[in-house]
């Protein structure tokens, strides 16, 4: 086995779990609310007053809410779009708390991003089963003719549209699999998955990102980089359940498994 997978696996890790745990990580989300839930504007939780306006929300605050847009402070209204960069350069903040406008399916939201989060301060690690080579295993990515969408529920018990682009077809422990992907901006690749082991040895599902496939179509599927999704390390995200067809009948006892026990 190349000690050099090994050691690049381990930088991969020790990266997630400073990512996870970062003071704007995922650890960090202590809400997300639904602005269609709070018709008067007022978020118990969340200062300011929110409201949707067609493409737009409308963010009014006075001076002791303590809100800041763009570094600045905020005494009136503002309009806001949906944030889409990395949440510590969203554009409201609140003493250190990241204010995030999110849009789905049309709905708007506010998510609260809190470095002083629970479960920030109780995150011991990730546990994850370490690299082992006979996990790496060849593939194919079979694109469809044009991206379809199907409905599958989310960690919050929604249903909402996933858009799929193709299959990603590979062989592991001796029988053919196949899993539906999304492809990325950069080209990359993206399954929701479940398994044999999940929501028992591994949590209920797990994300894969394998990298943008060849020009042939081949592509490396390294199940050592399996993914907790978000919603693993808080439960106010809404991570898509597995599409139909994405709960292999095999074990994949690779990767991230569950949180370290606090």
């Amino acid at each position: 086995m190349s000690t050099d997978h090994r050691q690049d696996w381990q930088h991969w890790h020790e990266q997630r779990e400073a990512a996870v745990s970062s003071p704007y990580g995922p650890l960090s989300l202590t809400g997300t609310h639904w602005l269609s839930d709070f018709p008067e504007g007022r978020i118990p939780a969340v200062p300011g007053e929110w409201r949707e306006d067609g493409d737009e929300v409308l963010l009014s605050a006075r001076a002791e809410d303590g809100i800041t847009v763009d570094g600045k402070p905020l005494a009136g209204t503002v309009r806001l779009a949906a944030d889409h960069g990395p949440i510590h350069e969203s554009r409201v903040e609140s003493a250190g708390r990241r204010l995030v406008v999110l849009r789905r399916e049309g709905l708007w939201a506010v998510r609260d991003f809190d470095p002083g989060s629970e479960a920030r301060a109780a995150f011991r690690g990730i546990e994850a089963t370490p690299y082992d080579e006979r996990w790496v295993v060849p593939g194919v990515f079979r694109p469809y003719g044009e991206t379809r969408s199907v409905r599958v529920e989310n960690a919050d018990g929604v249903e909402r549209g996933l858009g799929l682009a193709g299959e990603l077809v590979f062989e592991l422990h001796g029988g053919e699999h196949t899993l539906q992907v999304a492809v990325e901006e950069d080209g990359s690749l993206w399954a929701v998955f479940a398994d044999a082991t999940s929501g028992r040895d591994s949590y209920r599902f797990r994300f894969l990102r394998p990298a943008a496939p060849a020009a042939d179509g081949s592509v490396t599927v390294d199940l050592n980089r399996a993914l907790l999704p978000p919603c693993a390390f808080a439960d106010h995200f809404i991570c898509p359940f597995p599409p139909p067809g994405n709960a292999l009948d095999t074990a994949v006892a690779a990767g991230e498994r569950l949180l370290l026990p606090s």
